[in-house]
């Protein structure tokens, strides 16, 4: 059985997807984007500042769904930069610093609405 959450205190999808489901255990979030949702639009400008965006909307998922950042096992970091890897990290390693999940990140040629980073997490119980 699958469980579609959604949580006020993160970005509203900007298309035809969930915040996150949860299913058997597990949490899937889809990729978070540094957007202000009261604003509907990005505006933070350096990497830091996005990532910190990016896991505050991980963080009130995760919290909606009764899951903390301890639950997360896999992450997936998109960089509209590679070169922005060591700021993105300098984040990232705030939110797990033992038992660390695993992480793929990498460069694409460019995210919605101009974002410098997304991230997508998966979590489970």
């Amino acid at each position: 059985m699958k469980k579609i959450i959604n949580t006020v205190n993160a970005p509203a999808a900007i298309g035809p997807y969930s915040q996150a489901v949860e299913a058997n255990g597990t949490l899937y979030i889809s990729g978070q984007l540094p957007i202000n949702p009261a604003v509907g639009k990005i505006e933070a400008t350096d990497i830091t500042a996005q990532t910190e965006q990016a896991f505050a909307y991980i963080n009130a998922i995760l919290t909606e769904a009764g899951y903390t950042f301890a639950d997360v096992v896999k992450s997936t970091v998109f960089l509209s930069d590679i070169a922005d890897f060591a700021g993105m990290n300098e984040v990232y390693k705030k939110y797990y610093q033992t038992e660390c999940p695993a992480r793929s990140a990498f460069a694409v040629k460019a995210l919605p609405l101009g974002a410098l980073v997304e991230i997508e997490t998966i979590a489970v119980k």
